[in-house]
């Protein structure tokens, strides 16, 4: 595409239809987040880990299958720490004889294996444990918030914190459409995708904020459209190639990961969107302008007569 291709697709023409689809899309996550709910992993609902050492590393397939055969169904098959060492985690309420059970199904195929610990976890700390990463999430849009706020302007801090929630709802809304297990590395990605959108959000806004203190002549509306036309190629650059990587981690990094690239992926894709229309049309409604990004006049006079004192080396000469 060239740039004279680039230049003639108006961004900003379309923003009514993104308000539109944006808030269809946060409206259908908050409904189905209220009637299906999230389908929480065993690291929130709490159940039973078994930690067991093979003599020669087995393949997490076959110990899968081997388990649904036995008739177990909610469990985590993964190695921990060496590929001989396996970690499974079940649903089931603890007792003396789950784990020795397990061992015994597992031992039955043939392989040699030792059980080397078992524990439980009630479902009161993984209560606690969605408050606090409720609470992460809270901490983490507030912190942001407060630093663009002071970086650029508080209009810009709104505009970036709005588009990471919209971003964050609208991956609750998949997993609980899907009903995917939503698990600590789930929530891992979460903010992941707020680090990961903000860095899009802000290179963005540095440029919206340059070009409005730049640009002498235009209505807002093209200096927003011309920002992100210098910014586009960056953007999908960086989401192209992070795509690519976390695409590897899903197909070949294995069930352990894949609800964590999962969430990652929607988050690239529907972050790389916000990025660019939530952000600038928020900034539309709120009537960024000129005087809002404009360096004081006392401010900039001290600047320039910084910038005409000579060097400390000539003063001495």
């Amino acid at each position: 595409m060239s740039d004279d291709q680039k230049k003639s697709f108006d961004f900003m023409g379309f923003r009514k239809l993104a308000s539109v689809f944006s808030i269809v899309l946060v409206v259908a996550s908050v409904v189905l987040l209220g009637v299906r709910g999230l389908n929480y992993g065993m690291d929130f609902t709490g159940g039973t880990s078994v930690e067991l050492e093979y003599a020669e590393a087995p393949q997490l397939d076959v110990v899968r299958s081997t388990l649904t055969d036995a008739g177990y169904d909610q469990f985590v098959v993964q190695n921990f720490g060496a590929d001989t060492i396996v970690l499974v985690r079940l649903a089931e309420a603890g007792n003396d004889k789950l784990a020795e059970e397990v061992a015994q199904v597992l031992a039955a195929t043939g392989d040699d294996l030792e059980l080397i610990s078992s524990e439980f976890v009630g479902s009161q700390v993984g209560d606690e444990l969605k408050e606090e990463s409720g609470l992460g999430l809270l901490i983490a849009l507030a912190v942001v918030l407060i630093y663009v706020g002071m970086r650029f302007q508080f209009k810009f801090g709104i505009a970036s914190v709005v588009p990471l929630a919209h971003d964050v709802i609208i991956i609750l809304g998949v997993f609980a459409l899907f009903q995917w297990t939503f698990d600590l590395t789930v929530l891992a990605a979460l903010l992941a995708v707020i680090g990961y959108s903000l860095n899009d959000t802000i290179v963005v806004a540095d440029r919206i904020r340059e070009n409005f203190r730049k640009m002498r002549v235009g209505e807002p509306w093209d200096i927003i459209n011309e920002s992100i036309h210098q910014t586009i190629a960056r953007t999908i650059n960086t989401s192209g190639t992070t795509l690519v990587v976390l695409l590897a981690l899903y197909f070949l990094g294995g069930e352990a990961i894949n609800n964590f690239a999962l969430a990652l992926i929607i988050g690239v894709v529907v972050g790389t969107y916000s990025s660019i229309y939530v952000s600038a049309n928020l900034l539309m409604v709120m009537g960024v302008s000129r005087e809002d990004l404009m360096v004081p006049a006392k401010e900039g006079l001290a600047d320039a007569e910084e910038d005409e004192q000579p060097p400390e080396w000539l003063n001495r000469m």
